[in-house]
């Protein structure tokens, strides 16, 4: 494990958005869906790809709060252009399932 000071953790930017529109992305080499992703009116709309298709139907997406990092540059994956990584941790299979508030909270709130 590689020790970072609190200067490079105020750098990552975790935010907290709302899923509004989660599409097949066949073209990934890995199961993926395509994400849209709001984080409120300052940061507003990000897309992003997603590999959670094991735990997650699309329909049960819409409307889910996630945590993701809005400030990596833009990832070409395919004929996608992801703008930002939504965060999740592998269960026992590998399979990744959503890092999520456990309460509402709004919409571009940074992690501290």
């Amino acid at each position: 494990m590689t020790t970072i000071s609190w200067d490079d953790f105020e750098k990552i930017e975790l935010r907290v958005g709302r899923i509004i529109k989660a599409e097949p992305f066949p073209e990934a080499r890995k199961p993926a869906y395509k994400l849209q992703v709001d984080f409120g009116p300052e940061i507003g709309l990000r897309k992003s790809s997603a590999q959670i298709t094991r735990l997650y139907a699309m329909d049960e997406l819409v409307g889910k709060l996630v945590v993701a990092v809005i400030n990596f540059p833009p990832k070409q994956i395919g004929p996608f252009r992801s703008e930002c990584l939504v965060t999740g941790f592998p269960d026992e299979q590998g399979h990744v399932a959503l890092c999520v508030p456990d309460r509402p909270v709004p919409l571009g709130s940074r992690l501290f």
